[in-house]
C-alpha cells in the first residue's frame, strides 16, 4: 500500500505540501458530462483499499467515497457537458474538467499529480501513466469522480431520460444503449460527435 504514496513522498521531499491528485471519468461515454475530481490528502495519510476506481466494486467505491470525503484536506469536482465536448473535443473537455476540479479546491495545491494528462494551470505538475493505479491521490480522485458520475446516471439523468438504460450502462456505448438511441433518438445530453453513423440511422426526437 505504501507504494501508492511514492510520488506524493517525492513531492514532499521537494518541499511541496498540498499535493492534489486529479483524474476524470466518462471520457468514452456517448452520453452525459465528463467529470473530474481533485483530491488533496493530509501528508502521509493512506486509506486502506483506495485503488483505481475501475478495479473496485460499486459498494466498495461508495464506502471509500465517504472515507475520502471525511479525511481529505480538500476535494473539488469539475463538470463539462455534452455540448461543450462536441464543441472542443473530448481531450480538451477532460482537461477542462480537471482544471475546474482543481479550481474548486478549498486549499490551493502547490503540486498536481495527473493521470496521463496535462492541466492548463501554472502549478508544477507530473503526468503519471496509469496514475490511478500508482498514486494514492489520483486513485482517490478517480473514486470521487466515478461515484459522482454514477450517482448522476442512476439518479438525475435516468429520471430525466427514462428508457435509455442510463442507470445500467452509465452512458457507455453498449448494444442496449445504441439500440435505444436508434429507437428513440438522441437527447440533449448525448454527445453528437461520438455518435457517427448512428445519427444516420435514426431521427432526432428532441
Amino acid at each position: 500500500m505504501s507504494e501508492l504514496l511514492k510520488y506524493e513522498r517525492e513531492c514532499l521531499m521537494e518541499g511541496y505540501h498540498y499535493i492534489a491528485g486529479v483524474d476524470e471519468v466518462g471520457r468514452g461515454c456517448l452520453f452525459g458530462d465528463v467529470i473530474a475530481a481533485a483530491v488533496i490528502m493530509p501528508e502521509g495519510v493512506i486509506i486502506e483499499g483506495v485503488n483505481d476506481s475501475k478495479k473496485l466494486s460499486e459498494k466498495k467505491r461508495e464506502q471509500l467515497y465517504d472515507q475520502i470525503m471525511e479525511q481529505a484536506l480538500a476535494v473539488g469536482v469539475g463538470y463539462v457537458d455534452a455540448a461543450t465536448i462536441d464543441e472542443i473535443n473530448i481531450k480538451q473537455a477532460a482537461r477542462l474538467a480537471m482544471k475546474i476540479a482543481l479550481q474548486q479546491l478549498s486549499v490551493s495545491p502547490d503540486y498536481i499529480l495527473v493521470d496521463a494528462e496535462k492541466v492548463d494551470l501554472d502549478i508544477p505538475q507530473r503526468s503519471i501513466i496509469k496514475g490511478d493505479a500508482n498514486s494514492h491521490s489520483i486513485a482517490a480522485a478517480s473514486i470521487i469522480a466515478k461515484v459522482t458520475r454514477d450517482r448522476l446516471c442512476v439518479g438525475e439523468w435516468e429520471e430525466q431520460y427514462p428508457g435509455y438504460g442510463i442507470a445500467g450502462h452509465k452512458g457507455y456505448a453498449t448494444k442496449v444503449h445504441r439500440a435505444q438511441i436508434i429507437a428513440q433518438g438522441i437527447t440533449p445530453l448525448h454527445r453528437k460527435s461520438f455518435l457517427g453513423n448512428l445519427l444516420l440511422e435514426q431521427p432526432t426526437l428532441f
